[in-house]
């Protein structure tokens, strides 16, 4: 009887597949995960399998992914009455935060002046209480200014002036 032989392509196809395309034929790592595919085993209380509480897995995360400065950032913002205070709070909005400069809008230019005085206090509190915002100055600035370029009153300008230079 004669034994029937497989093609040659195919045998060549299985060839490669062998060497190539088996996992535990490519790294140590991939034959370690076969190994314990096969003996279908997991231990449930090893190593590395404690609980552990929201809170430090939370705190891993923001780490791992660089989060820090944004989220202590934000909480400067939200947190701006407890940190300077009610009354102040009540003539103040912090409006952003961009490159470690604070900004921070005052209802008046008289509260902007105050605080302008008080900035080194404002800053002291802001390093103690939110050190990871990074923020090393603040500007205040006034309420905005009235624009009297617009409204029913208001006229186009004379156009541009000395052209030929």
């Amino acid at each position: 009887m004669s034994e029937e032989r497989e093609p040659e392509h195919l045998a060549a196809y299985h060839r490669i597949r062998r060497v190539f395309g088996d996992p535990e034929a490519r790294s140590s790592d991939a034959r370690r995960r076969g190994r314990a595919a096969r003996e279908e085993t997991t231990v449930p209380y090893g190593a590395g399998r404690e609980p552990r509480g929201i809170d430090d897995v939370l705190e891993h995360l923001t780490r791992s992914m660089g989060w820090d400065s944004p989220l202590a950032k934000s909480e400067l913002l939200v947190g701006w009455p407890e940190l300077i205070g009610a009354e102040v709070a009540a003539h103040t909005d912090p409006v952003s935060v961009e490159d470690g400069l604070l900004t921070v809008r005052c209802d008046s230019t008289a509260w902007a002046q105050q605080l302008r005085m008080m900035r080194s206090e404002v800053l002291a509190r802001i390093a103690e209480r939110h050190p990871s915002a990074g923020i090393e100055a603040i500007r205040f600035e006034g309420p905005d200014a009235p624009s009297w370029k617009r409204g029913p009153r208001a006229i186009p300008g004379r156009g541009p002036r000395d052209t030929y230079g």
